[in-house]
């Protein structure tokens, strides 16, 4: 259980972002992080602790590696979730600008190793998502498939905690359609962001 006073971090692109206010660190979004720090406070009143959602719309790896130092080093984080690689995949294609598998993992190993040698912080990798929704998104499968396994062998590496989320939202997308999750395949609706925020709780041990 995580001590008085200490920091759970969120880290990602707009996924985690989700429409926050960035001039309001208390402002958490509207997805899962906010499901995920009220669920706690709601279930803890007694404890004090502090849920900072630092995601950016349309990050990308490198972009966390930027501003690693102000928006979690800085911030001395009890715990630290992570989500991020969907913008590696979608910037080939939708802008020629990819990101390969091996830039993706050494960055990736960068931002933990600064998160393993300078905090005590505990860590979630979360899986990179995409759902077969506009039919174009298959394509995607190609390059986002051996990033997601570019996580998961990190998870390995560092002994961190893993959130398996492609094959959690493709599962539920097999028992209802896929929109019910994420309308365009990548940014949850409110069912979606429940889901990732139920198996985060559970996975986080909160």
């Amino acid at each position: 259980m995580l001590k008085e006073n200490g920091v759970v971090l969120f880290q990602g692109d707009s996924v985690t972002d989700c429409g926050r206010n960035r001039e309001d660190e208390k402002d958490m979004g509207n997805g899962y992080p906010l499901l995920i720090s009220s669920w706690f406070q709601a279930r803890y009143p007694e404890k004090n602790i502090r849920f900072i959602n630092k995601g950016i719309s349309g990050n990308r790896v490198t972009d966390l590696e930027s501003r690693w130092d102000t928006d979690c080093i800085n911030l001395e984080p009890a715990f630290v979730s992570i989500l991020i690689g969907i913008n590696d995949t979608w910037r080939r294609y939708d802008n020629n600008d990819p990101t390969s598998v091996q830039d993706f993992e050494n960055t990736y190993r960068k931002i933990i190793l600064q998160v393993k040698e300078k905090t005590n912080a505990e860590i979630m990798l979360c899986e990179p998502f995409v759902l077969p929704v506009p039919e174009d998104r298959k394509e995607w499968r190609e390059d986002l498939d051996p990033k997601i396994h570019a996580v998961r062998s990190l998870a390995r590496e560092f002994h961190t905690l893993l959130l398996p989320l492609d094959g959690l939202i493709n599962s539920a997308a097999a028992q209802r359609s896929p929109e019910t999750w994420a309308a365009d395949g990548v940014h949850p609706t409110m069912a979606g962001h429940a889901l990732i925020a139920q198996e985060w709780i559970r996975k986080a041990g909160f």
